[in-house]
């Protein structure tokens, strides 16, 4: 097939969908297919255009056996309604005369956000007379009503209005989680149009690896340490402080540290925030390439994922697979009725706490230290949840069955008999 995936973020973020729709175009390539990738000029998680990017209104490159195709985008370092406004309406008028670009495609996948890249998607559909998937890996406008990004009546009824169009238009729309389907589901967006695929991760790539041997854990002088982890976005809507508040609950213990990898100027804001709280036990730095993602996973002794209390229930933290590939107990401050909550209960791999209460998640740090048996039967339970359930290979293998299924009465009515082959998970 000839697959068209249309993701605002793609390589070389290093964090959130970039690596999930990599590895997805470059599998989908390992198994034959033609890919190209409509994509935004890389500015993840910064908001500024990578250097080696700017001054460049379009770009192609091929990587891996993908055809990328990155165009120009105006982007805002901080996240208010007016930057966000321009950002989307950069990428949805210069990414579609990327689109035009190139080859017909059988089947398009448009991952959102960006929600409103619905519209060019819907237009392609129309002239290449293709079926689309939708992969929604969040739900606005609700999540930015949340996160206090979308606050006029106006500018929300209009988000509404993009939000129905994207489901009636898409052909199939998947999903990551239940908590995604049961939303949908509740405005009436019928069940047989939805499949439900969850995020994954690179089981090889993301493997447990001994912790004596992480050169990440020996360059920061954390060879004695019981590190606790927190990596990727540093955002409203994670709740960060709460780990440092716990850290400094946990002063009486200097065996445990707190290392909080993230991106330079979210750094400096909870850097602040530590020198007033006078504490020693963090460590805050800055993320590494992609390459060393598995060697610095590897330097942890538990994994965090942090949310507020206020959160959507149906928002799905990526790092959730990540982290249990790894093989490392997760420690889940996340609203309990969540998606992720869900996740890492289903997977055995960890412990949820009560969000924005630091005293509650020192305890169960304060556990696992102490009890490096429960700690380690964690890790090996999640470690064989993702494998058996979150493998890259398994998630791109059901993209496949799902594109072969739309594109077969398409293909069959143009060019007659049409034979589709089992596609094994």
């Amino acid at each position: 097939m000839r697959i068209l995936i249309y993701s605002y973020n793609y390589h070389p973020e290093p964090i959130g969908i970039a690596p999930l729709m990599t590895e997805l175009a470059e599998g989908l390539v390992a198994k034959g297919h033609q890919v190209r990738v409509v994509t935004a000029m890389p500015n993840y998680p910064e908001r500024h255009i990578y250097p080696q990017y700017r001054g460049r209104l379009f770009s192609t490159e091929d990587r891996n056996g993908v055809t990328i195709q990155r165009c120009f985008v105006l982007t805002c370092p901080k996240q208010r309604l007016a930057g966000r406004l321009l950002l989307e309406l950069s990428f949805i008028m210069l990414s579609l005369w990327s689109a035009l670009r190139g080859w017909r495609p059988d089947v398009i996948l448009n991952s959102s956000p960006s929600l409103p890249a619905c519209l060019p998607v819907a237009l392609l559909k129309t002239i290449y007379q293709c079926p689309s998937v939708l992969n929604l890996q969040d739900i606005l406008p609700e999540a930015a009503v949340q996160t206090g990004l979308l606050s006029n009546p106006w500018a929300i009824r209009l988000a509404e209005l993009v939000e129905t169009f994207a489901y009636r238009n898409a052909t199939r729309i998947s999903v990551i989680a239940q908590g995604f389907r049961d939303n949908l589901l509740a405005k009436g967006v019928p069940d047989t149009k939805m499949v439900s695929i969850a995020n994954w991760v690179d089981v090889d790539f993301i493997a447990p690896r001994p912790q004596a041997s992480s050169v990440f854990r020996h360059h920061h002088q954390l060879q004695d340490k019981f590190v606790v982890l927190y990596t990727g976005n540093i955002a409203a809507t994670q709740g960060v402080k709460t780990a440092i508040r716990a850290a400094r609950v946990l002063t009486d213990y200097p065996d445990i540290h707190l290392v909080i990898v993230g991106e330079g100027k979210q750094l400096a804001a909870l850097e602040a925030f530590r020198q007033k709280l006078g504490l020693s036990n963090i460590s805050l730095l800055p993320f590494v390439p992609r390459a060393e993602l598995p060697d610095m996973l590897a330097a942890a002794d538990v994994g965090l994922i942090l949310q507020k209390r206020s959160m959507v229930g149906f928002n799905m933290p990526s790092k959730t697979q990540v982290l249990l590939a790894s093989g490392r107990p997760i420690l889940a401050s996340v609203p309990g009725d969540g998606s992720a909550a869900q996740a890492v209960r289903a997977s055995g791999g960890g412990l949820v706490v009560e969000p924005e209460n630091p005293q509650a998640l020192a305890q169960n740090i304060l556990d696992l230290y102490q009890h490096p048996a429960k700690a380690q039967y964690l890790g090996q339970r999640g470690r064989q949840y993702a494998v058996e359930h979150y493998s890259a290979s398994r998630a791109i293998n059901r993209y496949e069955a799902l594109f072969y299924e739309l594109v077969a009465p398409q293909r069959q009515s143009t060019d007659g008999e049409f034979t589709l082959l089992p596609v094994q998970e």
